[in-house]
């Protein structure tokens, strides 16, 4: 199955990602929701929860969403 947490999605960020979790609390928070939406599309995929195909199609653009939010937040950071 394919990793879908943001070490393994955007690699070249670590450092930033560390950094923001850290000192940005907007951030922070939108990081735990990815990875929690992110935990739950697994679950769903491996069968250890149920969803219909919406529900899921749902999970996944959210994910996608917040992917994309805390990119471009990730772009404009810079670390020391």
């Amino acid at each position: 199955m394919e990793q879908h947490d943001l070490n393994h999605e955007l690699p070249e960020y670590r450092e930033q990602i560390h950094a923001l979790k850290m000192s940005n609390g907007h951030f922070a928070r939108l990081f735990d929701e990815y990875h929690d939406v992110n935990r739950h599309v697994v679950r769903v995929e491996v069968h250890a929860e149920t969803a219909t195909d919406f529900e899921l199609e749902d999970l996944k653009k959210r994910r996608l969403k917040l992917k994309d939010e805390l990119y471009e937040m990730l772009k404009g950071a810079t670390v020391n």
